[in-house]
């Protein structure tokens, strides 16, 4: 998944500013403590960072 892709979904399932609020400051264990920005910058895949977003957020598996 490209990052691009990622920050669309973040933004369909959040809405752009809570979706931004949630990249650059939700801190996410699964990341190893690193936001999702973080995450992202330090080479984690995107899709691995929107699966922990989304098991963070109880996402249901249908909008994944």
């Amino acid at each position: 998944m490209r990052i691009t892709m990622f920050r669309k979904l973040m933004a369909g399932e959040f809405g752009q500013v809570r979706a931004e609020m949630i990249a650059h400051d939700h801190v996410l264990s699964s990341l190893g403590g690193r936001t999702a920005d973080q995450a992202i910058e330090a080479g984690v895949g995107a899709k691995e960072v929107w699966v922990a977003v989304c098991d963070a957020f109880e996402v249901p598996e249908n909008r994944r």
